[in-house]
């Protein structure tokens, strides 16, 4: 089974994604999609970003490679009485069921920075997207002292080590490695812009069951403790994310959460032929 497909596919990230749904709306009001707009979610989950830009009006097509959460986006389609946008199930490094030039707007919001090829990624996110047209990436930066580059740091030090070859997703967060591959792509480097932009996540709970969410429910945390299980060392594990969540917790309750972790927001201009 494709390694990734099954990381996302473990778990449920839904769980996660429902404290993700205010900065989604957010985001998509800031980057003025609306009417008129055709949007591509690369990695899209169970909608975060995809559902927003649909009800502002855009014409959207929801790819991920985890089937769970192709169904997942599609049922919340149906609750919201959408008929502007549909989930399918996909691979972000190989878009081998859309048309090149389809997209006023092809967006990936923390999901196809974790899809393995990035060269390949980012050659298809620029032949899908029409001549004109912008590719919008929200990357997590390595090193960031918040929350979830945090997460992702701590968790991998209670995993084995990668396979060789293996290319961490993190890099999508690193400037000159984005402006590699998009110029690659046949993207001038002055068309490729970046700023830091801030992601909050909202939780009607706890810190500590935060942090129990996503020990249950994401795959990436689910796979760090699995492994420290092994070592005797899950209680470890859990020690510092808990410390970890609680110092960034700025909801002034200890029985809410919200926590704002910075990104790195891509904009990518493809060129008018």
């Amino acid at each position: 089974m494709n390694p990734n497909k099954a990381l996302w596919e473990k778990g449920d990230f839904t769980r996660i994604a429902e404290t993700m749904r205010e900065s989604g709306e957010a985001l998509i009001a800031d980057l003025g999609i609306g009417a008129g707009n055709k949007v591509l979610d690369l990695g899209c989950g169970d909608g975060t970003t995809a559902i927003p830009s649909a009800k502002r009006g855009a014409s959207v097509t929801g790819v991920d490679i985890a089937d769970n959460l192709v169904a997942a986006g599609n049922k919340r389609v149906l609750q919201e009485g959408l008929n502007n946008c549909v989930f399918m199930q996909g691979d972000a490094s190989d878009l081998k069921d859309l048309p090149d030039a389809a997209f006023d707007i092809t967006m990936s919001i923390f999901g196809a920075m974790f899809a393995p090829k990035p060269f390949d990624v980012a050659r298809e996110m620029v032949r899908v997207t029409k001549p004109g047209g912008r590719v919008i990436m929200g990357n997590w930066i390595p090193g960031d002292p918040t929350l979830v580059a945090q997460i992702l740091r701590i968790s991998s030090a209670y995993t084995p080590p990668p396979p060789e070859g293996f290319i961490s997703p993190m890099t999508w967060g690193m400037e000159p490695h984005v402006i590699e591959r998009f110029t690659q792509a046949g993207v001038p480097a002055e068309a490729i812009s970046f700023e830091r932009a801030p992601w909050t996540f909202h939780a009607p709970y706890s810190p500590t069951a935060f942090v129990e969410a996503f020990r249950k429910f994401y795959g990436p945390t689910m796979n760090a403790f699995e492994a420290a299980e092994k070592n005797g060392k899950a209680s470890a594990l859990q020690q510092e994310l808990e410390t970890l969540f609680q110092a960034e917790n700025k909801s002034g309750s200890p029985d809410k959460t919200a926590i704002t972790a910075t990104y790195l927001r891509v904009t990518v201009q493809r060129p008018e032929i």
